[in-house]
């Protein structure tokens, strides 16, 4: 993995993130194979992670504040304003590509 890969994940975990999770059945048929008989795919929102935010916002320049020293309902709101900020982003680019 590159540095850019690491800071997508990071970045993906920090804001949250939604997922397919499938199960799967498998039964035995007459010749002892094994054969799909269900198959359920579920959507998951994976919440966003304070901790994982809190690092990035150590990590770049988004924010003259010392990070270090802020309390947790100061990173709260600056991951709600940041998460308001990105979900503007994503309606503006979905605009576009229309």
């Amino acid at each position: 993995m590159d540095e850019e890969e690491i800071k997508n994940a990071l970045l993906k975990r920090a804001i949250g993130f939604e997922c397919d999770e499938i199960v799967e059945e498998y039964v035995t048929d007459e010749k002892g194979n094994a054969v799909l008989s269900k198959r359920k795919v579920t959507k998951k929102f994976n919440p966003p992670d304070v901790s994982a935010l809190r690092f990035l916002l150590e990590q770049s320049s988004l924010c003259d504040d010392d990070i270090s020293n802020m309390t947790d309902e100061q990173l709260e709101k600056e991951k709600e304003r940041l998460l308001q900020l990105l979900k503007e982003k994503e309606k503006k680019d979905e605009n576009a590509n229309l």
